[in-house]
């Protein structure tokens, strides 16, 4: 059974860090594509970042690029969102999502977070003094 556990949450300062780990099991997650995504109170979910299976590939949303990293670790099966810089405005339920139909980061996919067909559960950031 396909399986994603989001961790690393929490509250934080404007300014601080986060790291959050997207660890999966029931599959071989090396293979697939990832992408973290965000949905705040009241807002349509978005995408955050995507990494391809190799991770040779990202994609980052305009708000994040610079601040927020994705990387993975396939002997882990895990992969990380390094969250740096952080605003209140990235105060949100971040959900990691795979699909077993992509290694690289379509379009398609970065458009359309509604296509991705597994999700994790969601971790809660919230970044306020």
């Amino acid at each position: 059974q396909v399986h994603l556990v989001e961790s690393g949450g929490g509250l934080v300062q404007p300014g601080g860090s986060l790291t959050l780990s997207c660890r999966a099991s029931g599959f071989i997650s090396r293979y697939v594509a990832v992408g973290w995504f965000r949905q705040a109170p009241g807002k349509q979910r978005e995408v955050v970042a995507c990494i391809s299976s190799s991770g040779g590939s990202t994609h980052y949303a305009d708000s994040v690029l610079g601040r927020f990293p994705i990387s993975r670790d396939n002997t882990k099966n895990t992969v990380y969102l390094q969250m740096n810089s952080l605003k209140p405005e990235d105060t949100a339920v971040y959900y990691c999502a795979t699909d077993f139909e992509i290694r690289t980061i379509p379009p398609q996919w970065v458009r359309n977070w509604h296509i991705w067909d597994y999700w994790g559960q969601g971790t809660q950031v919230t970044v306020s003094s």
